[in-house]
């Protein structure tokens, strides 16, 4: 008897299923594609026992005939290619015809199905063989009933997870395609309640907004760009890259990927390359271990993308990853930099009810979005209380904060500037430069009373970027921090954090203009300083040697182990040079050689305004803190340090006001 031979279909077929069918969120998947592929409009699931006991899906799309809806529980049978040549540009999202059986394979199935002009038909199958087929009246479109997934595969089964977790994980996949498909109505329910329902949404945004809550909408940055990508051969028309969606500016925030959601042609996938280029356009903006919240979508022809590259068709390759994964860093880097949005004091941002259902099941994070400002030691990302006015006096032995407050105020010393400063106000209407005429006691109670409240809330209509120009410095807490007002309130300002952004970037324009072959500004040292370097380290430096030129520096080998530094960057102090080298050589050797240029001169930058700006702990006079101010104003990023720690904190009047009940 041969050792090898050909298996069953029943086995091949469970094999199959082992490959698509993960869980019962992989079901839904695929027949949520069929669906959208048939041209559905409205989509319901039902999911009972997490989708493992039961899940259907109905849709109102094309529907089938009875001889398609039985070849259809074929292996490899399929409406959406013919040739291999189909297979070049995809249009579809399922194109293989192995869902069906598969999922047939390893379930009780019920397949009902009607076209506009036909008479419908209902299919049985158990375990991957046709118990009956008979006509049956039902509306146009498809309703697919899976019973028992895994029936057949008790292995499989037991490794399943509790029935709120296959929830979840069928709940998020449901609102990834609602994203992706905004004129869908989609619905999920349970028999005890309904888990949402989305009616159909006119653009993205109205779906964002549907699903986290108008309040996570407003805080996130709108992208669009079309990007011309290279022509494949001479003579041929360059395709358009188009990337359109939304981005949350670097001080809103997770302690995950899982707001991260990227489309290709409407597609969700995972891919390493977007995720890469995502990561790049918020470095140096973001500390390390924090995640941006982003839906993204590109869309591009077809034959630019291979997506029969995974079982499940959640990754895909571009025919030309280079450039898309330049265009997709560079238009979300250039809306963060027109942007500019500055942090304010820390508070939570909270999603509508209708959201809210969605965490309830195993543990989903879509119905908030914390929005704070990250201390040394303190978990990023975590809720942080809203800012409240200060108890009285008199209430402070029941309120532990209000009595923490009386201890900790007389130790904030704020230092006055030098000279004194000038009397300020901060103007409270839309015109700052007309002062209005004082208004009697008995006059702004009446006011209020009538409801003209307009004198209180009217803020200027420049931008927060616009407003950083306008920064007036009045002094400084424990010489560490700078206290500014500007026309739409009170700002903090970490001076050590906005030093190192002016420094950055000087830094990083310099080195770029020293590749062009520009001479880096530089300072000869008296003495040189002698670094004596492990082996490990030493061996590295003609690795790095050209990317420290450009910086400034003049090392020269100085013996085994031994450099000698002749000059520094300008701005460096002597004293501060092996610090520097410390920790920019102790980076791991493996990151370092995968790094492009670019990235190696962002490393170098950061660290050498990390050793060159302004330390805390450092009084500051009047026109230093001027000067800092207005450097930061005009750099590109000035919310953020390079290594991603807020730089500014907004208080606003409107803030202001409230803390004072008025």
């Amino acid at each position: 008897m041969p050792a090898i031979c050909i298996l069953p279909d029943q086995v091949a077929n469970q094999i199959a299923a082992g490959e698509v069918v993960e869980r019962p969120a992989s079901v839904a998947k695929e027949l949520l594609e069929n669906a959208l592929d048939a041209g559905a409009r409205s989509v319901r699931i039902e999911a009972d026992g997490g989708g493992a006991q039961r899940l259907r899906v109905v849709d109102d799309g094309h529907g089938m005939e009875r001889e398609d809806a039985l070849l259809a529980l074929q292996r490899h049978a399929t409406s959406k290619l013919r040739t291999a040549e189909d297979l070049v540009a995809i249009a579809t999202l399922g194109f293989r015809g192995e869902a069906l059986p598969s999922i047939a394979a390893v379930s009780r199935f019920t397949l009902e199905t009607a076209t506009a002009a036909g008479a419908g038909t209902r299919i049985q199958v158990a375990g991957g063989k046709v118990q009956s087929v008979e006509p049956a009246g039902l509306p146009p479109g498809t309703a697919i009933t899976v019973e028992r997934l895994f029936y057949n595969v008790p292995a499989r089964r037991k490794f399943l997870k509790t029935e709120a977790t296959e929830l979840a994980h069928i709940a998020t996949l449901a609102s990834h395609y609602a994203l992706a498909h905004p004129e869908l109505r989609l619905e999920l329910r349970t028999p005890r309640r309904d888990i949402f329902t989305l009616a159909p949404a006119a653009s993205h945004r109205q779906r964002l907004q549907q699903l986290f809550g108008a309040e996570v909408v407003a805080s996130l940055l709108e992208i669009a760009a079309a990007v011309p990508l290279p022509p494949p051969a001479a003579g041929e028309e360059a395709p358009q890259l188009a990337i359109y969606g939304f981005v949350s500016p670097p001080e809103v925030h997770k302690l995950n990927r899982q707001s991260v959601f990227t489309f290709v042609n409407r597609r969700l996938v995972h891919d390493r390359v977007i995720q890469h280029a995502l990561g790049e356009a918020y470095r140096n903006l973001l500390p390390n271990g924090v995640y941006p919240m982003v839906l993204l979508f590109l869309d591009l022809p077809f034959e630019e993308v291979d997506v029969n590259v995974h079982p499940a068709k959640t990754e895909v390759r571009f025919r030309r990853q280079a450039w898309v994964h330049d265009a997709v860093r560079d238009a979300v880097r250039q809306t963060l930099g027109r942007a500019r949005s500055i942090p304010s004091l820390p508070r939570q941002v909270v999603a509508r009810p209708s959201a809210a259902a969605l965490a309830d099941l195993g543990g989903l994070e879509q119905g908030r979005i914390e929005s704070a400002v990250p201390e040394s030691g303190a978990g990023l990302g975590a809720p942080a209380p809203a800012a409240a006015p200060l108890a009285a006096a008199g209430a402070e032995a029941d309120n532990p904060i209000a009595r923490r407050w009386s201890e900790l105020a007389p130790s904030f010393g704020l230092t006055p500037t030098l000279p004194p400063p000038r009397p300020l106000s901060l103007p409270l209407s839309a015109a700052p430069e007309a002062a209005p005429a004082p208004m009697p006691h008995g006059a702004a109670c009446a006011s209020r009373a009538a409801g003209g409240d307009d004198w209180l809330t009217a803020e200027p209509l420049a931008t927060e970027g616009e407003d950083i120009s306008r920064l007036e410095a009045l002094g400084q807490i424990r010489a560490s921090f700078i206290i500014a007002a500007s026309p739409r309130g009170l700002w903090l300002v970490d001076q050590h954090a906005a030093h190192e952004r002016v420094l950055f970037e000087q830094l990083l324009a310099s080195m770029q203009a020293a590749a062009a072959g520009e001479t880096p500004p530089a300072q000869r040292l008296l003495l040189p300083v002698i670094l004596q370097l492990p082996p490990g380290q030493w061996l590295r430096f003609d690795d790095m040697a050209p990317e420290l030129r450009a910086a400034g520096f003049a090392i020269e080998p100085f013996g085994q182990g031994t450099v000698a530094v002749q000059a520094v960057p300008a701005g460096l102090a002597a004293d501060r040079v092996e610090g520097f080298w410390t920790e920019l050589l102790e980076s791991e050797e493996a990151e370092w050689r995968r790094a492009s240029l670019e990235r190696r001169q962002g490393r170098i930058a950061a660290t050498l305004a990390c050793h060159a700006a302004i330390k805390v702990n450092m009084p500051l006079d009047a026109e230093k803190m001027r000067w800092l101010l207005r450097r930061l104003a005009a750099t590109r990023f000035p919310m953020t340090c390079p290594h991603g720690r807020p730089v500014l904190v907004h208080y606003s009047l409107r803030e202001i006001q409230r803390a004072f009940k008025r």
